[in-house]
């Protein structure tokens, strides 16, 4: 029976602010009210946010062409 190991990056808050460009402090503010994900601790003061979940904010925003509608 073969086993299917599915890999999620994790992304650096840098990298999550250049496909979701908001502010750091903006983005900060909606992890604590839960409007982003939550980050995955992964050292003492190191955070990073699973690839899987920033896609899924991302289709789940509206895009910039659709709110001129």
């Amino acid at each position: 029976m073969a086993t299917t190991v599915v890999i999620d990056p994790l992304l650096r808050l840098k990298q999550v602010l250049t496909v979701f460009p908001v502010s750091r402090s903006m983005w900060y503010q909606g992890v604590k009210d839960g409007v982003y994900p939550k980050g995955v601790k992964i050292g003492p003061k190191a955070v990073a946010w699973r690839s899987s979940e920033i896609r899924a904010l991302i289709d789940a925003s509206p895009r910039t062409d659709e709110l001129d509608d």
